[in-house]
């Protein structure tokens, strides 16, 4: 018995020390890839445009998640941050779409229906919309409350035992993943239709002779590519997401689910370092930007050797 127990014991602390170092490595890659993209994107021209403030939104709330979720703070505090932030980035990745799909299917209508004015109305809306959703449950219910999970490690919105509760309970606790998953499948179907479109658009080139009247009716290539970006983002975030959200929806049926908690809170939260590697692959114009910023770096650090 006293081998067993130092054997526990033992895999007890190494998995301690794993998941630490797990924790510290995810709040360094969050931090650092977002405010590259930050940087990128508010000291770059090129990106100071609606698209631009968009992706700083979207880097904004995934520096929150960084700083205040996943180094455990109190439960008041990382329960509603990482829950109105998720929001946010839902939220955001729709507008982005939608933006796109503008410039993709209605490219003469672009510069008139999508102005710096109202995508910066839209991304204070969005703020404020998601936070207002992620303490609803705190101030429409007194039956739920914030605690700490063991199994996720993170600060979940617990509803107690089935039949407890009445049923308002359980229905304001449901308007998160119902919430999430009408947006992350508005988004989808908008991609599809612009990716279709890009698609038809490619296949016409091949088969008809560009023209000064086809080229202005067309999306410009830089549109084209944002819009994939953009679909890859989708694809990334519904990945990372949709464990999350099957969680939610069995925690209020009454499923503990110990082990898939922990992996679908913290691959939610993996997502916060995505983004930047997505715009560095697809968007040539910023992996460039990036690169020039971080040259100081790279010659110190060669300087020093």
């Amino acid at each position: 018995k006293t081998q067993r127990s130092s054997t526990n014991r033992d895999r007890t602390e190494a998995a301690t020390v794993i998941m630490v170092l797990f924790m510290v490595l995810l709040v360094f890659a969050i931090l650092f890839g977002n405010l590259v993209t930050l940087a990128v994107v508010l000291g770059t021209k090129h990106f100071h445009t609606p698209q631009g403030y968009l992706k700083a939104s979207l880097a904004v709330a995934d520096l929150a998640v960084g700083i205040f979720v996943v180094p455990f703070h109190p439960c008041n505090v990382i329960g509603p941050i990482f829950a109105g932030c998720t929001l946010v980035s839902i939220t955001t990745i729709f507008l982005l779409t939608i933006e796109r799909s503008i410039a993709v299917l209605r490219p003469l209508h672009k510069e008139s229906v999508i102005t710096r004015k109202r995508t910066m109305i839209l991304i204070v809306l969005s703020w404020v919309g998601s936070f207002f959703l992620a303490v609803s449950p705190l101030v429409f219910s007194s039956e739920i409350a914030l605690e700490y999970n063991s199994c996720s490690r993170m600060c979940n919105y617990a509803l107690g035992t089935i039949g407890e509760f009445p049923r308002q309970a359980w229905n304001i606790l449901l308007l998160f993943p119902a919430f999430d998953f009408t947006l992350l499948g508005g988004t989808v179907v908008i991609n599809i239709i612009s990716l279709s479109s890009i698609r038809q658009n490619s296949k016409r080139r091949k088969h008809l002779a560009e023209s000064e009247v086809h080229s202005t009716t067309k999306p410009t290539f830089s549109d084209i590519k944002a819009a994939k970006t953009i679909g890859t983002l989708t694809v990334a975030f519904t990945a990372s997401f949709t464990p999350i959200a099957v969680f939610v929806v069995g925690n209020v049926l009454g499923n503990k689910w110990c082990n898939f908690s922990f992996f679908a809170f913290w691959i939610l939260a993996t997502n916060s370092c995505w983004n930047v590697i997505i715009y560095s692959v697809r968007d040539q114009k910023f992996r460039l930007c990036a690169h020039k910023l971080l040259m100081p770096f790279q010659r110190n650090s060669t300087a020093k050797t």
